[in-house]
């Protein structure tokens, strides 16, 4: 008992931030974010989308996207077959929440299968059907949307071999409704959003400054696995293997695009780096995504030089530019093009690569940009932004240093919301490059 309470404290003093909460408080808080969103957003959903049934089937381990979010904190998977079915009736203003399942998935979508009186699940799919009658029934499957394209091909044809010759012309794509399940963010899901970037921040902190970076000593692969240690002592996870790289004087600018495809080499830091990384983790069913700059002092240096703190307002700049745009009813395309075109005028040589964020880290949504497709993105780029709904603001901006003499790169990411009050960063951003220290 002892030796676990030294224990405790020793986690206690790691991390003095936010307060982590234990996995069952989480589950708790999980479950009810859940039953808010199938109560309070679902409707809208369906209305907006029009459609009235929208029925979500997976097999245990190879489960829809879309279906793992609709999964209570306790089922880490489908059981067997799982058959989701919601029920829309505007008249009466409700939603029914049936699983034609063996099993109540959770407390919020009840079974509607009694194996001992009806044997064939399929079947009794047909019945809930019949019985509700729905004008539109919403698969999931789309073109350009992956998250929406849950549905596999053999429960689809099994489904159809089933379904009466009548029903089989309601089928229609439910990706419009897929996509705004998955992106819409509820009041009760923002007031953990914040919790969860400052925690995301915090690592950063940490990770860049002298308590684990020894210039000269500490390789860049270090604090790479040093912040994956961390994040998993926490009792958190990431959703990507998160990167560190640098600047410096005497090295040519490596092309974004490489650094992208190929990555960097594990190399040693020195004093006089400019440092950079890309973490995101995962942690009440949402996810962060930040990239943030750092500057190891030269012997005598207390401060980041100046001609640094130029460079990164215009990677500001470019971010305050971009945000402006953020208009509902535009399409990702037209934000890419307009923020794009006045950065330009404005004497800023950028790219922009933005993507939704939230239940997934390259989330459904609007995608703003993608780094090898500036002219902007065919399907996912025509989607339009609506409210309630968080990005990763990814981009970055180029800046010749005559004290280098040479190109250097301000590459941003943080969490940010629009919703009706207009943008807002989830937790702040950085504005201004951080002194290892």
């Amino acid at each position: 008992m002892k030796a676990f309470y030294i224990i405790t404290l020793l986690f206690l003093f790691q991390y003095s931030g936010a307060q982590i909460l234990s996995e069952r408080e989480r589950a708790k808080i999980q479950d009810a974010i859940l039953a808010d969103r199938f109560e309070n957003l679902l409707p809208s959903l369906m209305d907006r989308a029009e459609i009235d049934m929208w029925i979500v089937i997976s097999r245990e381990y190879n489960e829809d996207p879309v279906m793992r979010t609709m999964l209570p904190a306790t089922w880490l998977n489908a059981r067997r077959r799982t058959i989701l079915v919601f029920y829309r009736d505007k008249e009466k203003d409700s939603i029914e929440k049936l699983a034609v399942a063996r099993y109540d998935v959770g407390t919020n979508i009840v079974s509607a299968w009694n194996p001992e009186t009806q044997p064939n699940q399929w079947q009794r799919l047909v019945e809930i059907i019949s019985e509700r009658n729905p004008g539109k029934i919403g698969l999931n499957f789309s073109t350009h949307e992956g998250i929406a394209d849950g549905i596999v091909k053999t429960d689809y044809e099994e489904f159809l071999e089933v379904l009466p010759e009548n029903e089989k012309s309601k089928i229609v794509s439910a990706e419009n409704l897929a996509i705004s399940w998955i992106e819409t963010r509820t009041e009760k899901e923002m007031i953990h959003y914040e919790t969860l970037v400052k925690i995301t921040h915090d690592i950063i902190d940490e990770a860049f400054s002298l308590n684990v970076i020894t210039p000269g000593k500490t390789t860049t692969e270090d604090v790479v696995w040093w912040m994956r240690e961390k994040i998993t002592n926490l009792g958190l996870d990431t959703w990507f293997h998160p990167s560190v790289n640098f600047q410096r004087r005497d090295e040519p600018l490596q092309n974004h695009i490489e650094a992208f495809s190929s990555g960097y080499e594990d190399q040693v830091i020195q004093a006089g780096d400019l440092l950079h990384c890309d973490v995101g983790i995962n942690y009440l069913g949402l996810k962060t995504d930040c990239q943030q700059h750092s500057y190891v002092p030269l012997e005598g240096e207390t401060e980041v030089p100046e001609f640094l703190k130029e460079a990164f307002a215009k990677g500001n700049l470019v971010q305050d530019i971009f945000t402006a745009n953020f208009e509902a009813g535009t399409t990702g395309n037209q934000i890419l093009l307009k923020s794009l075109s006045e950065a330009k005028e404005a004497g800023l040589r950028l790219s922009i690569y933005t993507h939704p964020l939230g239940t997934y880290g390259h989330s459904a949504g609007p995608t703003i940009g993608m780094w090898d497709a500036q002219e902007g993105v065919p399907g996912s780029g025509d989607y339009p932004l609506y409210r309630n709904t968080v990005y990763a603001i990814e981009l970055n901006t180029t800046v010749f240093i005559k004290e280098w003499d040479k190109d250097i790169r301000i590459m941003l990411e943080e969490a940010g919301f629009y919703g009706d009050q207009g943008f807002r960063y989830v937790n702040g951003r950085q504005e201004s490059i951080r002194l290892v220290k």
